[in-house]
């Protein structure tokens, strides 16, 4: 089963002699880090021109590049009785209000009291179209950011809201607490987002990577911060956090795009306040708002006070 195919492009990479495939992958794979691409290579998942290559084979333009799907690691995923906020449920999907420090499905490091332990104890039965690990799983947010989420009961369902999710018919809208004062009202972030090539662990605007755009609204001023309503048109790894660091105004507390330093344990300040789609079956629009967690609230209660 190929997870990824490329076809080679040098002038993307800036490189106008052949390169190590090593290198290219590096660069163009958002979603691995260079020691996950090395797992790759010495699994033999890496094919260029259906052939097996190793690390330093040198590619050209054109030559089409297979990354093929690593062999899940074998977890026992279980259901466990863990108290998760249902806001909606049928016969298709089951709709979640994801607190704050909850990871979505079970990872290496991570194998219980995630979302997808906690619905399985609800309902055994999820779509698998995105493995056993992620049963019911269509799209995730960040372990730290709160809010809705929709979990597919079948495979029918998932593929639905999977086309909806990439024609951009669905609606999120998020709540985020940012550094600094955005001094206009509505904004529009249009910038493409890649793996970032000094960090692996991040995700970074740069050149030639995948599209992304997030609108945001400011809904509230403090002396030294802004709330601000965000939509999003497309679903790029940590979308919001990645553009709003890029504007200067990096979500608060955010470990990983804002200050090291952290005001509270609670995470950054993001919330996914509301959720739209189409209902597999009947077409039905179904849409979805739920407050942000307490922290969130009294974080804009305290900073009310200070302005």
């Amino acid at each position: 089963m190929i997870k990824e195919e490329y076809i080679v492009d040098l002038e993307y990479t800036n490189d106008k002699e052949p390169l190590r495939i090593d290198k290219y992958l590096a660069i163009v794979c958002e979603d691995l880090s260079r020691s996950e691409i090395k797992d790759y290579f010495d699994l033999s998942l890496i094919k260029v021109n259906n052939k097996v290559v190793k690390p330093s084979f040198k590619v050209k333009n054109e030559d089409i590049i297979m990354v093929e799907s690593k062999p899940e690691e074998v977890i026992d995923i279980i259901g466990e009785k863990i108290d998760i906020p249902i806001i909606y449920e049928d016969d298709d999907v089951i709709v979640v209000n994801k607190p704050s420090g909850m990871v979505v499905h079970p990872a290496p490091g991570h194998t219980h009291g995630t979302l997808v332990n906690a619905i399985l104890y609800h309902h055994q039965n999820l779509s698998n179209l995105g493995g056993d690990v992620r049963a019911g799983i269509v799209h995730r947010i960040d372990k730290d950011t709160s809010g809705l989420l929709v979990v597919c009961k079948n495979n029918f369902a998932h593929k639905d809201l999977s086309t909806q999710l990439k024609n951009k018919t669905t609606k999120r809208l998020y709540l985020a607490i940012v550094c600094g004062n955005i001094s206009h009202n509505l904004g529009k972030i249009n910038a493409p987002i890649g793996r970032d090539p000094n960090n692996r662990q991040k995700m970074a605007v740069v050149e030639g990577g995948k599209p992304a755009v997030t609108h945001f609204k400011v809904i509230d001023r403090f002396h030294d911060f802004t709330l601000v309503e965000l939509q999003l048109e497309t679903g790029r790894t940590h979308q919001i956090r990645v553009h709003m660091s890029y504007i200067g105004h990096p979500v608060l507390n955010d470990p990983l795009y804002g200050t090291k330093k952290q005001t509270t344990p609670f995470g950054q300040y993001l919330h996914a306040k509301t959720l739209g789609f189409l209902q597999p079956t009947t077409k039905e629009w179904l849409e979805f708002s739920v407050e942000p967690p307490q922290d969130f609230i009294d974080k804009i209660n305290e900073l009310k006070n200070e302005h």
